[in-house]
């Protein structure tokens, strides 16, 4: 995503404002380049390490779809390196194979769960007159 020599060129300022901007926190001291430097670069693959660990956003099991509570809580919510993750994918920016494949993976529980929750919602206020 973020290669070391685009990154070491930026001031510190630059790379909080980065680190902000996708909900990364530094590693370390937020004094030290380095810190920004080492979040910056590693948060896609702890991303998609904790996608592969089942923490953070996941599929929804067959059974949780005839319950939608179940859906929700199954699929959890995103870490905060996730959450980089699908705001940078957003941006247009994509991982080298074969992390892609899971970066888009990501990328649809994401839409996925929008989606079901927008339909909620919307099928919601129709059964509902007071919602309106």
């Amino acid at each position: 995503m973020f290669t070391r020599s685009e990154l070491e060129i930026k001031t510190i300022p630059e790379l909080r404002d980065l680190c902000r901007r996708y909900g990364v926190k530094p590693t370390g001291s937020a004094a030290y380049k380095v810190s920004y430097l080492t979040s910056l670069m590693a948060f896609p693959q702890l991303a998609l390490g904790q996608l592969r660990e089942g923490r953070g956003l996941k599929s929804p099991g067959l059974s949780a779809i005839q319950f939608f509570k179940g859906v929700i809580d199954e699929m959890n919510s995103p870490t905060d390196e996730q959450a980089a993750l699908i705001k940078i994918t957003l941006e247009g920016r994509r991982m080298a194979y074969p992390d892609r494949f899971d970066q888009e993976n990501l990328l649809m529980h994401k839409a996925k769960m929008q989606k079901w929750l927008l339909g909620y919602s919307v099928n919601r206020d129709r059964e509902d007159p007071r919602l309106l």
